[in-house]
């Protein structure tokens, strides 16, 4: 039977975070039962786990409705569940081969680290939308596009963030698979303030995107003059990262809680 996982994402704390699905296979299922699963679970991801070699595994993530080129969350919550659950007890690092490439997770101070590569956005030409106000009810003072597919639309100020109630009907007909509107903070112990939407992708809000967070860490670094930085997603359930850029890559910092382990009780196929 494979070992399943629910894990709070970039929290310390359970019921807060982004949750995602945790399940080590001995090898990957088809493609249509493993959407199936993710879609059971009904989180924002479910992550599949094949052990590689020594501190390596490949690595893939499904959302409800598609199969994902790279999460943030659901690697913290992998690399999470092989650290602290007594699975790679003496692993100081790991190695996930993915459809985004090698992805590291290294542990710290009772953490994680992850190794991403940033995805800086450019400024969009061609804009279907150009005040967002249909869609956000806001005018944007800067919109970007990144070669992850990310929408980056930055509001004049936080509490306008913290505040939206978007028209997912509107948002649905973007082109990008997911929309991120963000700000400074107005809170000194952030740097700055988001939120995600993904209703093409069967997450209306994700709570806590790491993906997110290698298209505005790189916009941020550059705007505020720092390489270190701390965020904060503005969902209901709430996240906390620290990010760092290092060159052309980024860490992601967070930590994450264990809420749930036990066995699939259905054949994997």
């Amino acid at each position: 039977m494979e070992n399943l996982f629910i894990v709070d994402a970039f929290t310390g704390e359970p019921f807060a975070g982004n949750q995602a699905g945790v399940l080590l296979v001995d090898r990957f299922s088809e493609d249509a039962w493993m959407q199936s699963f993710a879609a059971e679970m009904r989180h924002s991801e479910t992550a599949y786990l094949v052990k590689k070699g020594k501190d390596e595994y490949d690595l893939r993530w499904f959302t409800p409705a598609a199969e994902v080129d790279l999460c943030g969350h659901a690697t913290l919550a992998s690399a999470h569940v092989l650290f602290y659950e007594g699975i790679e007890p003496d692993a100081k690092e790991l190695s996930f081969h993915t459809r985004s490439g090698i992805l590291k997770a290294r542990r710290e101070g009772g953490g994680v680290v992850l190794d991403f590569p940033a995805s800086p956005p450019v400024p969009m030409v061609n804009d279907p939308d150009p005040d967002t106000a249909s869609a956000f009810g806001f005018c944007r003072t800067y919109a970007g596009v990144s070669d992850s597919d990310f929408l980056l639309l930055i509001a004049p100020d936080a509490n306008t963030v913290k505040s939206l109630a978007p028209n997912f009907e509107l948002v649905r007909k973007y082109p990008q698979h997911g929309v991120i509107v963000a700000a400074e903070s107005d809170d000194p112990e952030y740097d700055f303030v988001s939120r995600m939407f993904a209703p093409r992708l069967g997450i209306d809000e994700d709570p806590v995107t790491g993906s997110a967070h290698c298209v505005l860490t790189p916009w941020f670094a550059e705007k505020l003059g720092k390489t270190e930085l701390s965020a904060f997603q503005a969902s209901q359930r709430g996240g906390r990262l620290y990010v760092r850029m290092k060159g052309d890559r980024v860490e992601l910092v967070g930590r994450a809680t264990t809420v749930l382990a036990g066995e699939l009780r259905i054949p994997a196929r």
